[in-house]
């Protein structure tokens, strides 16, 4: 959601003429007259209220009328949540992104049971140490709780089977655990936590995307997964990428900062448009053949030695590869890299940093 510009929090912290909320045409128009001590933010007609950068301690001086169905409360210094809430029978988007909320300020959240149509809850960068109690919101469809303190998954199991998007990135997660209720899930995000196994994902048929980089996995379990689309394990400690040949439909697979030391399990991987091996023990490039639709090709930061038969190398993928990045690898130090890379790549774009002009 666009953040409110830093002048204009200003100018409500310190008796500013007005306050502006953003209407849901998308234009921001006035909210109500702010006259010094005491001043009110007023709403208005408008169903989407806008209070990013505020800097509020509290929604005292907030009207909520009860016709809001989107209320962004992002970047403020809340340590608690305003029982007004509660009355909001129409809300369907609600953030709290970037403030101060501990687990006691959501103790009485789940009791909010007029707020059961909400679609979106964020409570993004908080100092939430669990997932809080959700049972109540049986339509949730987004729930993030990244950049916490979380250490563990428990409290899933009642977050309502309708979500589809779930974000849990940057915590302190050790374990998958509760999810196998998620059968409408269609983004995952775990990156950045302490996860050592991928385990319980076998029903998350409907699953597209999945992020677990920066995490400490070991080898992939993806369980059948095949409508995954974009699939992350970067940084982690991978030996071995054949686990994903049963992926069939991914058109993204990033595998940076691993220890993959050959390209395996690619032949089945017909729709993929990006491929990420950057940052590994890979010596030589193999297994294109069959990737006519690969467009960006990332090698860089490997051990490729030598440009010998790079051409053959390419075929499969010659006619469709607009990026390709072998930079520090010892075959790019070779005098005819470039020239050798533009003549067998007809539509390059992109070598390494060097955008090509044809």
């Amino acid at each position: 959601m666009e953040a409110v510009p830093h002048s204009q929090a200003e100018q409500v912290a310190s008796s500013a003429s007005s306050a502006s909320v953003l209407a849901s045409d998308g234009n921001r128009t006035e909210a109500g007259e702010a006259g010094g001590e005491g001043e009110r933010i007023l709403a208005k007609e408008e169903k989407i209220l806008d209070l990013t950068s505020f800097q509020l301690h509290d929604l005292t001086d907030v009207d909520l009328p009860s016709f809001l169905e989107e209320l962004d409360l992002t970047a403020n210094r809340l340590t608690s949540i305003d029982p007004r809430i509660s009355n909001l029978s129409h809300l369907q988007k609600l953030s709290f992104e970037q403030n101060l909320l501990a687990d006691s300020a959501l103790t009485e959240f789940n009791q909010f049971t007029t707020l059961k149509g909400l679609k979106e809850l964020v409570l993004r960068d908080n100092k939430l140490l669990k997932i809080p109690g959700l049972s109540t919101f049986v339509e949730l469809l987004l729930l993030d709780v990244s950049f916490n303190k979380v250490s563990s998954m428990n409290g899933l199991s009642d977050v309502s089977s309708s979500l589809t998007e779930l974000y849990l990135s940057n915590n302190e997660i050790e374990k998958i655990v509760e999810m196998e209720h998620l059968t409408n899930l269609r983004v995952l995000e775990l990156g950045s936590n302490k996860i050592r196994v991928m385990e319980r994902l076998d029903q998350l048929k409907e699953l597209q995307q999945l992020w677990l980089g920066r995490n400490r996995i070991q080898s992939v379990n993806l369980c059948g997964l095949t409508g995954l689309l974009k699939i992350s394990v970067q940084n982690n400690r991978l030996t071995s990428m054949a686990a994903f040949q049963d992926c069939v439909n991914l058109t993204e697979l990033y595998l940076s900062h691993n220890h993959i030391s050959v390209m395996e399990g690619l032949s089945t991987l017909q729709n993929l448009r990006v491929l990420d091996l950057s940052s590994n023990k890979i010596t030589e490039i193999s297994n294109l053949e069959e990737l006519i639709r690969l467009e960006d090709l990332w090698l860089n930061d490997n051990s490729i030695s030598s440009l010998d038969d790079i051409e053959m190398k390419l075929a499969g993928c010659k006619n469709s590869l607009t990026t390709i990045y072998l930079e520090r690898n010892p075959c790019a130090l070779d005098p005819k890299y470039m020239r050798t890379m533009r003549a067998i790549l007809p539509k390059l774009q992109q070598l390494d940093s060097h955008l090509l002009l044809h």
